[in-house]
């Protein structure tokens, strides 16, 4: 049977404690992120796919410093906490690399590594949102939703590109 887990010390005791502890998850996966995606367009083939992840780190700094508005509405230091999911996510990209040889399939496994980031990345902000809300944490909850409509955009253009081109040429 399994045990009960015992909270460690510093432990959320309630969902302000919890926002703030996910919010600086958030901050360190950004920024690993950064590294990631630029260790994917590097091994990426297709200028397309190259162009898709430029822009995504370009997104993704603008997100860290809408990220750092976030902690200041709050009056909370900007930093970041080891997110476990986030580097094990990335591994797993770094894995898919490994695991495939460089063109076509590999653009396929990177886009399948980019998307596993964002519906984390999706997941993770859609929570944050929820408990912004609860919290009456207003402009934190304007913020971050704009953070929210970004990686779903992002989403949807790596699903268009794995669709329109990438995957088929995988399959040849």
């Amino acid at each position: 049977m399994e045990k009960k887990t015992t909270p460690k010390k510093n432990a959320a005791k309630n969902l302000a404690e919890l926002f703030e502890d996910s919010l600086q998850d958030m901050f360190w996966a950004e920024q690993a992120i950064l590294k990631g995606l630029d260790k994917m367009k590097v091994n990426a083939t297709s200028s397309k796919l190259q162009k898709a992840i430029e822009k995504h780190h370009g997104e993704t700094q603008q997100q860290l410093e809408l990220l750092e508005r976030v902690f200041e509405s709050l009056e909370l230091p900007a930093k970041g906490k080891k997110c476990e999911a986030m580097a094990g996510i990335l591994e797993e990209g770094n894995t898919i690399l490994k695991e495939t040889e460089e063109g076509a399939v590999r653009d396929s496994g990177i886009i399948a590594a980019c998307q596993k980031v964002e519906h984390y990345e999706i997941a993770t902000y859609g929570t944050l949102i929820a408990y912004a809300k609860t919290l009456k944490y207003d402009e934190a909850s304007k913020i971050l939703m704009e953070i929210l409509e970004q990686e779903k955009k992002t989403d949807e253009d790596l699903s268009k590109l794995a669709t329109s081109e990438i995957n088929g040429k995988a399959d040849a």
